[in-house]
């Protein structure tokens, strides 16, 4: 309906206008189209050109102005380089105070170098920082040379430390030893007093350490307590004393407390002028560098915005220019441009017209304008032959899709067929088993029969003899009586044996016929399977090797795993040892994790090729087609363990070292007991084959 619609405007007649644009389209229809286009190509080229002029002019301007905000920028950046520097010089100052070192005196020489030739090497580039120079290297001087005042400060204070501190308490540390050694015994009366003095002594000794390294004040008042308890404790130790040696090493510890507690108080005295020196000569000076710095970066600043207004500016008035120059050739490309777009336009509309008819079916609408010399006009032609092309399509795809219908008939054939085929081979394989059971059973009950028959002639042997003149002697009933009981142990011994054989083809045979779940042993299944199969394994010299634990427990679907079990089987007779072939079947299970069970199925015949591998488990695959194999067995068995059991199915096989396929399936079966029947033949092998 909308390429009606478009088509009913398009025979309306045109009015002046139209016939002006009619006029028009026609006269540019007389250029090419590629010429059309260059010429649109070649307004905007000089657009361009003229624009790139203009923009190159302005680029110089705005160079210039741009080169002023980026050299103050950089000398902003500067003066914060500065002002990090100084404040990193400030604080290798103060470690060094507390913990100098060689290497920190060097890193803040090596540092003030680097301060103040960064500074001289800037003003030399920016006039503006010339007149700061000299300011700053005065402030930078009483920094260092307040570093240098702390420095002999710091020496002093650490040879008071060590002479009028440490001294003393090494001192005061022998002649605690030494009135120890004079104690006879712990029970001496001096020995609590001596305990709390030492206790006192240590703990003053912490203390002060501290107080030397950190200025704690709580350090020094607790130096100068434990300093007092020594002290108040030397009078009574005196008292207590019981020799000469005590009294003499107590007289000299007083005498070293007291330089000790005066060594301590010239130490405090020398750490606050220490501290006083740090505030007023090295903080005041860096606080003065970074004021002087943060003058300069505000005058920076000012700078910088007066730049960027002389930037903005130049930038404004260049980009007038351009939009001016840009309105008028884009008013003249716009206009020709319209121009162009309608000869193109027109004729393209007519073609979209039919393409659209033609997406809708309308496959009876001709193509306009096919006689026109242009490339429009080669485009209608083209279209003409895609719509000639469509209407051939949609012939064949009638007669593929009526092909269709038919391909699909045949195949739901083939899946029906393919399906009897796997039924008939899963009743083929219940009637070798119903024979071979009932060849199994003839025996014990053939043996039974002639027991009974030899029983009952014995039987009435011994009847004659109890009715006889001569009357029947102890011996003959003895021997009747062990006849009667090596008769009846034969008759029990062969009649439970048929009873287990029967008893074992019911259950195999009912598993088989009926597709029901239940819960069952892995190792009772497979003897119940094992005892079907003897009567193939006595007509073949194969040896059968089964590893089942008891206690194996599944839930699933018997008569499916007595089918793989039996297809495997004799799958392997068939091929792993035609022709008589000796040879090794092993069968055994064991747990895989807490919920699935690996049974592996073993033997040493023939192998397969790589090529059999690849094929082996798909439908209808045989290598004894001409003697009677169907190639269903593997894919049965492929199939009931990953459909109906839900489990994975593996094939390993060496030419000449025999096959094993590894079959592992959970403890709780996943799948329906519907689905080998609905999927049987459908579903594909992805297995893994290995033919190492």
């Amino acid at each position: 309906m909308a390429a009606l619609g478009h088509s009913e405007h398009a025979d309306r007649p045109p009015g002046p206008l139209g016939r002006l644009r009619t006029r028009l389209v026609g006269v540019l229809r007389a250029v090419p189209i590629r010429w059309r286009i260059l010429s649109i190509a070649a307004l905007n080229s000089a657009v361009v050109v003229v624009l790139v002029v203009l923009i190159w002019n302005g680029s110089q301007v705005l160079g210039s102005a741009w080169d002023d905000v980026r050299q103050v920028r950089e000398s902003d950046r500067i003066l914060a380089l500065l002002e990090s520097e100084t404040g990193r010089l400030h604080n290798l100052i103060h470690r060094y105070i507390n913990q100098p070192s060689p290497d920190l005196f060097a890193e803040i020489l090596l540092l003030r170098e680097a301060v103040l030739g960064t500074l001289t090497n800037r003003a030399a580039k920016d006039p503006m920082l010339s007149g700061s120079v000299e300011e700053l290297e005065r402030t930078t001087d009483r920094f260092l040379n307040g570093f240098g005042e702390l420095r002999s400060v710091q020496a002093t204070i650490a040879k008071t430390y060590e002479d009028q501190v440490q001294g003393p308490a090494r001192d005061m540390a022998g002649l605690y030893s030494i009135i120890e050694g004079a104690t006879g015994h712990r029970d001496a009366l001096i020995w609590p007093s001596l305990g709390k003095s030492r206790e006192a002594f240590t703990a003053m000794l912490v203390a002060a350490n501290s107080y030397y390294l950190s200025l704690s004040s709580g350090a020094a008042d607790d130096a100068r307590r434990n300093t007092e308890t020594i002290e108040k404790t030397i009078p009574v130790m005196i008292d207590l004393a019981d020799n000469d040696l005590q009294r003499m090493a107590l007289q000299k510890l007083a005498a070293r407390t007291m330089a000790l507690r005066e060594g301590f108080a010239k130490l405090s005295e020398q750490l606050t002028s220490r501290t006083e020196l740090l505030r007023n000569t090295i903080d005041a000076s860096q606080a003065e560098a970074i004021g002087a710095i943060d003058d300069l970066s505000t005058k920076m600043r000012q700078r910088e915005q007066k730049a960027q207004e002389t930037f903005d500016r130049t930038l404004a008035d260049i980009s007038r220019r351009v939009l001016s120059i840009a309105v008028i050739f884009l008013g003249i490309i716009l206009t020709v441009g319209v121009l162009i777009a309608l000869s193109i336009r027109l004729p393209l509309q007519q073609i979209m017209t039919a393409m659209r008819a033609i997406t809708l079916g309308d496959l009876g609408r001709e193509v306009q304008g096919t006689r026109a010399r242009d490339e429009v006009g080669a485009m209608a032609r083209a279209v003409e032959v895609f719509r000639e092309n469509a209407i051939a399509k949609r012939e064949t795809e009638d007669e593929l899709r009526a092909s269709k219908e038919k391909a699909e008939s045949a195949l739901l054939e083939l899946n029906t067929a393919q399906q009897n085929l796997i039924d008939a081979e899963r009743l083929a394989a219940l009637g070798g088993l119903v024979a071979g059971v009932a060849h199994e059973v003839n025996n014990p009950i053939g043996i039974s029969l002639t027991v009974a028959s030899s029983f009952a002639r014995r039987s009435d042997i011994f009847e004659a003899q109890l009715k006889g003149e001569g009357g029947l002697r102890r011996s003959q009933l003895e021997e009747f009586v062990q006849a009667s009981r090596d008769a009846s142990q034969q008759l029990v011994a062969n009649l439970q044996r048929a009873g287990e054989l029967i008893q074992s083809f019911k259950q195999v045979a009912v598993d088989r016929s009926h597709a029901e779940r239940r819960q069952f042993s892995l190792s009772e299944a497979t003897d119940q399977i094992i005892a079907s199969l003897r009567p193939v394994l006595k007509r073949s010299p194969i040896t059968l090797q089964v590893d089942v634990p008891e206690g194996l427990l599944l839930d699933g679907y018997p008569g499916s795993y007595g089918q793989i079990l039996t297809n495997l089987f004799l799958n392997a007779a068939n091929h792993a040892f035609a022709d008589g072939r000796a040879g090794t079947i092993t069968i055994s299970a064991r747990p895989r994790g807490a919920d699935d069970i690996e049974i592996i199925f073993t033997d040493d015949g023939a192998g397969m090729t790589p090529d059999v591998q690849r094929q082996a488990f798909d439908p209808f695959f045989t290598t004894r087609r001409n003697e009677g194999g169907t190639g269903l067995g593997l894919h049965i068995v492929y199939n009931l363990v990953t459909q109906q059991l839900g489990g994975r199915m593996m094939l390993e096989s060496k030419l000449g070292q025999g096959t094993t396929f590894r079959i592992i399936m959970p403890r709780v079966a996943k799948g329906g007991a519907q689905s080998t029947e609905t999927d049987g033949t459908s579903q594909w092998p992805n297995r893994t084959m290995s033919s190492t």
